[in-house]
């Protein structure tokens, strides 16, 4: 079940409150490439790219391109006042060594211990894992941003993953089109239902358990 671009919009947004004042940010391809155009503006932070930029803006107007500015998807970018550039072995030293206070990754699946796959689908071919791993295991924060459910209507979030896994146990929050759900030690907490979905119809569409927060029971 593919999303619509008002459906990844409505993920984006809500992935954007998830940023706060004075983060230094990584955002992964496709919907995470949103969140900045949803930021509030009183909200300073720098967004970082593995090809070796701090301080992405929103995505340019059209026809107001830099084809030698992108991120690392390849898709052009702004840049705010105080960005700095340099090499992919310096960008990946600051994942590395903690300095990413937040990530917001795609999945294809995560498990209800937080285990993310989302680098490759067996039998497909893809140039490989990227930063990916490193963004999962180094970040303080993982948020994954995904379709509640697969093209073929199953569930993305499962109790256990049958894809290769990218990182073990390190996603924080799941944002998709029908919920938001925290990992927590006593497993996935619903903590928001998205418009115009119920906490039954949630429950239904997710594999793996689920427990209710408080201000939803």
């Amino acid at each position: 079940m593919g999303m619509g671009i008002d459906s990844r919009r409505i993920i984006a947004k809500r992935a954007a409150q998830e940023v706060t004042d004075g983060m230094i940010v990584n955002l992964g391809i496709g919907i995470p490439s949103l969140i900045p155009e949803y930021v509030a503006k009183d909200v300073h932070v720098m967004f970082h790219a593995e090809n070796g930029i701090l301080g992405m803006g929103p995505s340019p107007g059209e026809g107001k391109e830099d084809p030698a500015l992108c991120n690392a998807g390849g898709f052009p970018i702004t840049l705010k006042k105080g960005a700095s550039y340099f090499d992919s072995a310096t960008a990946f030293g600051m994942i590395r060594g903690g300095y990413i206070d937040l990530s917001v990754l795609g999945g294809l699946e995560v498990s209800q211990r937080g285990d993310l796959a989302n680098w490759i689908v067996p039998g497909k071919r893809v140039p490989g894992i990227g930063g990916g791993m490193e963004l999962a295991c180094k970040s303080k924060k993982v948020v994954v941003v995904m379709s509640h459910v697969d093209k073929w209507g199953k569930s993305k979030i499962v109790s256990s993953c049958s894809l290769p896994l990218t990182a073990k146990e390190c996603v924080s929050t799941i944002i998709t089109d029908m919920a938001v759900i925290a990992v927590t030690d006593k497993g996935l907490c619903l903590t928001e239902v998205m418009y115009p979905y119920t906490v039954p119809e949630v429950i239904e569409q997710t594999d793996a358990p689920l427990f209710i927060s408080q201000h939803l029971a």
